[in-house]
């Protein structure tokens, strides 16, 4: 069954919403009661979200958390901290190595050596890259300060497995919601933010991601050697583009959906392809992951702190695993070493895109980074390394080629779609809002005008969603 939030949505999270809501009206004096129900309530609706799609697989989540609350209980106590912090880590690795690696790890070995071991055909459970990385932010986060224990195992329980963002992030430090797992507060203001998020990321799903896939999941099934020139670059800015909708979609459905019960997670993008440089486009792509591996792997390892060498290797290794995190194929571990290696590139001023101040220079340093992103996405996207090489050579060719299935695509309803995605990627809101911050007027403008194109978004989602156009978000495979 392909597992769907977008099915949850419709389904579950009104009737969670109802009561949550009707709950959290219980008086003050009943504060002893009412947030451990609001905690139960969500527990039980994140519990039903994920049997949704994994009933079996919940066994292996609920175990998971269960482990981590004893770890976490037991490096608190201060006996043993390091021995337990080097228990969890490795559980919680070893569990996501055995579900994810193992396959890839076997098909490896067999290459190398020669041998012919039986490859396992082990389930991916949905999420568990989600969930593995928040367990460990939370006996690391426990290690390095004993006062965030959370003895109530069931809080602990919601951090891990909150149905908006267990599946596809963001990925939020334990540290940074702890306060918020005891008590939160409903309030109409919250609320019209949150669903207001949660539209417009419906939105950049259903109406944009999912309309730009037809032309990327064409052009990367077709026979790439037959592939036009200009045939090959359109598919690849439409996974460029799709890839950003879809993921950062997800991530303001989470942020809105969490908003709307009272949390605050961090954002997940900040306009990456407005970048100058990899090393921005990391601080804006996916930052909750980029956080996660500086925080728990980079400054672990020493940083910049044990000279130029070992600072380089420390990157390498961080975009090494950053890769691998992904998927279980060598497509992903190269994705990772080759942004690696031109942050590397950029931060020893090989590439000095740090000294360009003038306003010439900077647009051609967005260029090289637009077009160093839409490379190491199309290694991304493709089945094998082979493909991958084979697509990037009929990016860069200039000889003829085939239309074939592409050219259906190419609608006018695609172009308009490609026209609005470029739009949207571009920093506008930020541009808006600052104007908006001059001018107290506009303000109130630009808030209802938000209102009313988040409800066209709503509207325009559910046609499509009546329509059967859905398809799962690209998140949900890692």
């Amino acid at each position: 069954m392909v597992f769907s939030s977008v099915e949850f949505l419709f389904m579950l999270f009104p009737g969670t919403l109802a009561l949550y809501f009707l709950l959290s009206r219980l008086p003050d004096k009943a504060k002893r009661v009412r947030d451990p129900l609001l905690n139960f309530l969500l527990i039980a609706a994140s519990l039903l979200f994920y049997a949704w799609g994994e009933p079996v697989l919940l066994i292996l989540l609920l175990t998971s958390v269960a482990a981590n609350w004893l770890f976490g209980l037991g490096i608190a106590h201060g006996k043993g901290r390091k021995l337990l912090l080097t228990a969890a880590v490795v559980l919680n690795i070893g569990l996501l190595g055995v579900f994810k690696y193992a396959g890839f790890a076997t098909d490896i070995l067999n290459s190398v050596t020669g041998l012919s071991l039986p490859v396992p055909q082990i389930a991916l459970p949905i999420g568990i890259s989600f969930y593995t990385f928040q367990a460990l932010s939370y006996v690391i986060d426990v290690y390095r300060d004993p006062a965030l224990v959370q003895k109530n195992g069931f809080r602990l329980l919601l951090y891990i497995c909150f149905f908006p963002q267990l599946i596809a992030g963001p990925i939020v430090r334990y540290g940074d919601i702890a306060d918020q797992l005891k008590s939160r507060t409903l309030t109409l203001d919250g609320a019209m933010i949150g669903f207001r998020r949660l539209f417009i990321g419906l939105g950049k799903k259903i109406l944009i991601a999912d309309e730009l896939a037809v032309l990327a999941n064409v052009c990367f099934a077709h026979n790439a050697e037959n592939l036009p020139m200009a045939g090959a670059w359109l598919g690849a800015i439409a996974y460029l583009l799709q890839i950003y909708f879809d993921f950062s979609g997800y991530s303001d459905m989470a942020i809105g959906m969490g908003h709307i019960f009272g949390f605050r997670f961090p954002e997940n993008f900040n306009y990456p392809y407005a970048s100058l440089g990899i090393k921005d486009f990391w601080r804006r792509w996916h930052i909750t992951l980029s956080t996660w591996f500086r925080e728990y792997l980079y400054i672990p390892l020493g940083g910049n702190r044990k000279g130029k060498r070992r600072m380089l290797l420390n990157q390498l290794i961080v975009f090494f695993c950053t890769g691998l995190w992904h998927g279980a194929n060598l497509t992903f571990v190269v994705w990772g070493l080759y942004n690696g290696l031109f942050l590397i590139l950029e931060s020893n001023d090989i590439l000095p895109v740090r000294r360009v101040k003038s306003a010439v220079g900077k647009l051609l340093v967005r260029v090289y980074t637009l077009l160093t992103v839409t490379i190491g996405f199309v290694i991304f996207r493709a089945d094998s390394l082979t493909v991958a090489v084979r697509y990037l050579g009929r990016m860069f060719a200039f000889d003829g080629g085939w239309w074939g299935e592409v050219l259906p695509c190419l609608t006018p309803y695609f172009f308009t779609i490609l026209g609005l995605a470029v739009i949207g990627a571009a920093p506008l809101t930020p541009a808006l809002k600052r104007l908006c911050d001059t001018r107290p007027r506009l303000d109130g403008v630009a808030q209802r005008l938000s209102l009313v194109w988040a409800l066209m978004m709503l509207a325009l989602c559910a046609m499509s969603l009546a329509a059967g156009t859905y398809s799962a978000f690209i998140y949900f495979q890692f």
